[in-house]
């Protein structure tokens, strides 16, 4: 893939991830502010019920005891006043109207304890006032003489009855003058109010703690919850015992500490999914740009491996040709020394080949889990000494020297004689080649608990932190400039990784650039 347009298709996905996130932040901090404005909503209109059933509950209290007392006194004295008369007569049908509207006034004569006066002075005085209405129609009849004369009721209605409006407007206007003077705690309980608050919070279903008090022109009353603290956020207000013109100087505040839990526990099922799918997407959108990188990475390897074994198969087939050039020279073929150290070399040449063949099977056979492995006691110490003896001759003819330092006191363990005799191979072949000048191996062995740790040790190249934490991964190799100045194809640690994974152990390294690197092989003891 190019370059440029995988840069593209990285960056308007992460556009496009990008927005899906802020658009689900925005939502679901547009729910949470709209449940807020309809929490408000509802929880006013709660205040303003809660407010109104006092006042209405305190009215009824002194309606119904100025009630009871009214029936208690008997007949009350009675005056009339007002009267108003209305005739009318019709010449059609020789019939009069008679319409009268009088007020009655009936005075009481209740002691001004009612209002629980504490001055003593009993001048209360209550009256009530009604209206009696009266309708009469009469005939006008005269005698068959002529001068008979005589007036027949064919109608007649009389009621009595209440001033409806005035009279209640004038009740109310009475008893809120009176009531403005007694102490708040006496026209309402903490009870009452938490009870009513708490019926009118059910009825419209919402299950949350909550603190109230009432306050007096900003200073708290004895009328409050005990947790009640008075603050300028999150604190819902309405007016309570209102005189006839509307104003008050008392209102009733309610809280909820915890009101932010209970907002976003109602959409907390929403929120919840939104951010699931939200985080699949990133966890996918993530997945797919590591296997894009990753895939471009291994794209890259691969090339690098098929150059280095292009390069490694080009030249033993280049000295194989030149071998077989050789032999089939008259001059040369007549010299038997000549024409077998010709052979060796095609000998050499060709086990090279088939060395790195084989690597690259076993590799593939190990992906596939198709490698028999198959596992008996043997001496790690003879194993190494087996190894050093295949790479000491190369070593000396570099001028260098590898020592093996068998410490441990026990070494017998579970492993493939061949397989494990291989992966010691690769870690000492893998140390001489990163060694620029004469090659300096030392192998340690020694105990730890029931473990054998096997150290090889050079001091050659080094490498960097980079390059140690990808250092056994397959088909990786340090890139150095030229890819050809160290023979090999980036399989040989790869390889001893998973063998030694297959015998229960651990395999890991420690290096610092120019100082050398140390390789270490756990495998557990029998």
């Amino acid at each position: 893939m190019n370059k440029k347009l995988f840069v593209l298709l990285v960056i308007l996905m992460s556009l496009s991830l990008t927005g899906i996130i802020f658009v689900q932040v925005y939502w679901i901090r547009t729910s949470v502010k709209d449940k807020e404005e309809q929490f408000s909503r509802t929880v006013t209109g709660i205040l303003d019920r809660v407010a109104n059933r006092v006042e209405k509950r305190e009215m009824k209290d002194y309606s119904d005891r100025l009630a009871s007392l009214v029936d208690s006194i008997g007949q009350p004295q009675t005056t009339q006043f007002r009267n108003f008369l209305f005739v009318d007569r019709d010449l059609n049908s020789d019939e009069i109207l008679f319409y009268s509207h009088g007020i009655l006034e009936e005075d009481y004569n209740i002691s001004s304890t009612f209002f629980d006066n504490q001055s003593g002075e009993d001048t209360t005085t209550f009256k009530n006032y009604t209206s009696k209405r009266t309708k009469a129609v009469f005939k006008e009849e005269f005698g068959l003489d002529g001068k008979s004369y005589s007036l027949t009721p064919i109608q007649k209605a009389e009621k009595i009855g209440g001033l409806s409006s005035i009279d209640k407007a004038v009740w109310e206007d009475v008893f809120m003058e009176y009531a403005k003077s007694r102490p708040i705690h006496k026209r309402v309980s903490k009870q009452e109010i938490e009870l009513l608050l708490t019926q009118e919070l059910k009825n419209r279903e919402i299950d949350i703690d909550f603190e109230y008090g009432v306050y007096s022109q900003g200073f708290p009353t004895k009328v409050q919850s005990k947790k009640f603290k008075f603050t300028d956020t999150k604190m819902y207000r309405a007016p309570i015992f209102k005189d006839s013109e509307g104003s008050t100087s008392f209102s009733l505040l309610l809280t909820f500490p915890k009101m932010k839990r209970f907002l976003f526990k109602s959409i907390m099922g929403m929120a919840i999914l939104s951010l699931v799918f939200t985080l699949v997407i990133v966890v996918a959108y993530s997945s797919a740009i590591y296997q894009l990188i990753k895939q471009k990475q291994i794209s890259e390897i691969k090339t690098d491996f098929i150059n280095n074994m292009t390069h490694e198969f080009k030249t033993p087939i280049a000295t194989i040709n030149l071998a077989v050039e050789a032999i089939r020279n008259p001059k040369s073929i007549s010299d038997t020394d000549k024409v077998l150290r010709y052979l060796g070399m095609i000998r050499d040449e060709n086990k090279r080949m088939h060395a790195q063949v084989e690597n690259v099977l076993r590799i593939s056979k190990l992906e596939k889990n198709q490698l028999d492995i198959s596992k008996d006691r043997v001496d790690a110490h003879d194993i190494i000494n087996d190894a050093v003896t295949h790479i000491e001759l190369i070593v000396a003819d570099r001028g260098g020297y590898v020592k093996a330092h068998l410490d441990a006191e026990r070494s017998e363990v579970l492993a493939n004689d061949v397989h494990f005799t291989n992966v010691m191979v690769n870690m000492l072949d893998n140390a001489v080649k990163y060694s620029p000048d004469a090659p300096k191996i030392d192998v340690y062995t020694e105990l730890a608990k029931n473990h054998i740790i096997i150290k090889v040790k050079d001091q050659g190249a080094g490498m960097s932190k980079a390059v140690l934490k990808r250092v056994f991964e397959k088909f990786y190799r340090e890139h150095t400039g030229d890819i050809h100045n160290v023979k090999g194809h980036g399989l040989g640690l790869a390889y001893v990784k998973r063998i030694i994974e297959d015998h229960q152990g651990e395999v890991y390294a420690e290096s610092e650039k120019g100082k050398g690197s140390t390789f270490f092989i756990k495998l557990p003891l029998i």
